[in-house]
């Protein structure tokens, strides 16, 4: 049986929820370039949050920037600094960045013992300072001031996207590019500046991502759903398991990162309880631990001193692990505090025996070990007492102090059609992090998102399952066959009927071997039983035993054209294709033999296509699920 878990980088949804702007190599949007001076501390926002963009900027406000974009970044601190001009007392707020852009020759002051910080500094005067924060001397100039700067600055793409023109002060906007460019400009040596700061530059643009986790601190753990920020929370951004959020949604032991110069918090309530069953390597360093059947990587120094032999937990335990952005184990919950619900579909269930100890004696109990497809698309393993289930049946797991209880649910159902952009269902809305599972009756389940669901159509029967949130939207929906994703799709190769008659043509011994292909691999199957299929997709049923017991042909159509996610029949029609679609490759040597491959591999205009869709009237339904290529 198929079981398909879709998982997504974290990190790059991160990333896109910040509007990262895609633009052409060498052209570079502003949206861009003020994300990454932003990200890199140069420009930030007031108490507010408000970037102030039309603003002028002084001579000490631009020292600091340029402090924000150099080697020194990290070496001004928060002491006293130093008087060396008149109007720069010790305890002026830039005295520090002031002294050292006197000290490393970026800026001057001026004949009359003044540096004039709160003077709008003008474009000429940020070019010869920025020129020379690249290594650039007098011998490199030619001419006299300003014409030469502002020449060798915009030879040198400084001046690139900036407004201002000689004489103009410069507005936090201009600066935006001026700094941008600035990171991708070449410096003295021929060496791309930003890159000397350890950022990688690439076809003209620094990359945003690297820049953001660079600077991202954490993780951390709110003990009572409050957070510890160095930046005030007021205009702050948050983001909760990846959508926009509030800091009123942080609830206790959240796992949390936070970006400073952005003013960004990111917050993860994600979650995994249920028994501890092992840690690797060993207990003494333990780098993975397996928790209800699934294993994470360890992600910090206190989750592996909590789940080593010096920790407090050990195999058996009941245990809550707190996961972190790339679900890894930031912090381990006692049973104490380890208190969690699962609503899923069962995958298998099987009762074996397991010591457990008392008080007075060691006894021997019957345990069940059931695999539960919990909505969230994770298989997890849950041991108790009680009886089995059978594949397929739901199911909702209780884990508290005393112990893990699974029970049968009765089906809740519900009809209606999704909306055309999948947010929401009949008169319901769904959750931002809605769970949807699709089931079958063989424990087969796929993970499915919104999108994959937009513009259905469901009756009653196929939603097996629904839970709301406290703003009465849906947070877990269960289905069953509605995608067809959960079903088993092979293409059969060969047909042998091997079957014995007797007199009068009986049947007296049926003996049929059927020979198919699936993810590649070839299988032969010795079947006591005749199926009305022949060569060509077919979708295989099960038993309770998990034994092959029905084979039904799929619908084919001769393909003319390939897109990422559609095709165009012969008959003009437009099917969409399965992500997971299987291309074979047929030898023309034989008529048997086929070869796994990817449509990037198969040129169309050399090959024959044929796509086998599935028809079985599944509401979500129609994929091409199976290309075989046969060579022209």
């Amino acid at each position: 049986m198929k079981f398909r878990h879709r998982l997504s980088a974290v990190f790059l949804s991160l990333c896109m929820a910040l509007s990262l702007t895609a633009v052409p190599a060498g052209a570079v949007s502003e949206s861009t370039a003020l994300e990454a001076v932003q990200a890199l501390g140069i420009i930030s926002g007031d108490d507010s949050g408000n970037l102030n963009l039309s603003s002028p900027v002084t001579r000490a406000e631009f020292v600091t920037m340029m402090t924000a974009a150099s080697s020194y970044r990290d070496s001004i601190g928060d002491g006293s600094g130093v008087s060396l001009f008149k109007d720069v007392k010790s305890d002026h707020w830039a005295s520090e960045y002031i002294k050292l852009a006197v000290e490393q020759g970026w800026m001057t002051g001026y004949v009359d013992g003044t540096f004039r910080p709160d003077s709008q500094i003008t474009l000429e005067e940020a070019c010869a300072a920025l020129l020379k924060l690249l290594g650039y001397d007098s011998a490199d100039l030619a001419g006299s001031y300003p014409s030469a700067q502002l020449s060798k600055a915009s030879s040198a793409g400084l001046r690139d996207d900036v407004d201002a023109v000689q004489g103009e002060t410069l507005t936090r906007q201009d600066c935006v590019m001026l700094f941008y460019n600035l990171l991708v400009s070449e410096n003295s040596s021929g060496t791309i500046y930003g890159t000397t700061l350890g950022y990688t530059v690439t076809n003209g643009e620094v990359d945003y991502s690297a820049l953001v986790t660079a600077d991202t601190k954490g993780p951390y753990v709110t003990e009572d759903g409050s957070l510890s920020l160095p930046f005030s929370a007021d205009g702050a951004t948050v983001y909760r398991n990846g959508s926009l959020s509030s800091l009123s949604e942080v609830t206790a032991y959240d796992v949390y990162y936070y970006n400073a110069n952005l003013r960004t918090v990111w917050v993860y309530h994600n979650r995994a309880t249920g028994t501890l069953t092992s840690v690797s390597p060993s207990t003494a360093a333990p780098t993975s631990a397996t928790v209800a059947g699934v294993s994470y990587e360890i992600g910090t120094s206190q989750a592996t001193y909590q789940l080593s032999s010096q920790g407090s937990f050990s195999e058996g335990d009941i245990v809550t692990l707190l996961l972190g952005m790339n679900g890894e184990i930031v912090q381990v919950l006692g049973a104490e505090e380890s208190e969690s619900v699962y609503y899923g579909s069962v995958v298998s269930s099987s009762k074996s025996a397991s010591s457990s100890s008392t008080t007075s004696s060691s006894t021997v109990s019957p345990q069940v070990a059931t695999q539960v497809a919990c909505t969230d698309g994770t298989t997890r393993t849950f041991y108790h007492s009680g009886t089995t289930f059978d594949p397929g049946r739901l199911v909702t797991v209780t884990i508290t102090q005393s112990g893990t209880t699974v029970r049968s649910m009765s089906e809740r159902n519900l009809e209606g059609e999704f909306s055309s952009d999948g947010t929401s269902l009949g008169e319901y809305t769904l959750a931002d992090d809605v769970q949807i599972l699709d089931t079958d009756e063989y424990g087969g389940y796929a993970r499915v998102y919104p999108a994959r669901l937009a513009g259905t159509e469901l009756e009653d029967d196929d939603v097996r399952y629904y839970t709301l949130d406290a703003n009465g939207n849906i947070d877990r929906l269960i289905l069953y066959q509605v995608t067809g994703d959960t079903r088993d799709y092979v293409y059969l190769s060969g047909v042998e009927d091997n079957s014995t008659t007797g007199t009068g043509s009986s049947i007296t011994n049926i003996s049929v071997v059927y020979t198919y292909v699936q993810d590649g691999q070839a299988t032969t199957l010795n079947s006591g039983r005749k199926y009305s299929v022949q060569t060509g997709g077919v979708v295989l049923g099960y038993d309770d035993g998990g034994e092959i017991d029905a084979m039904k042909q799929m619908e084919s159509v001769v393909l003319d054209s390939v897109s990422t996610l559609s095709v165009i029949g012969e008959d003009g029609q437009e099917y969409r294709m399965d992500e997971n679609v299987q291309v074979l490759l047929r030898d023309s040597a034989t008529s048997r033999t086929y070869y796994q491959t990817t449509l990037s591999e198969i040129d169309t205009n050399d090959y024959d296509l044929v796509g086998w869709y599935d028809d079985l009237g599944y509401a979500a339904g129609g994929y091409i699920r199976i290309i075989v290529a046969t060579q022209k």
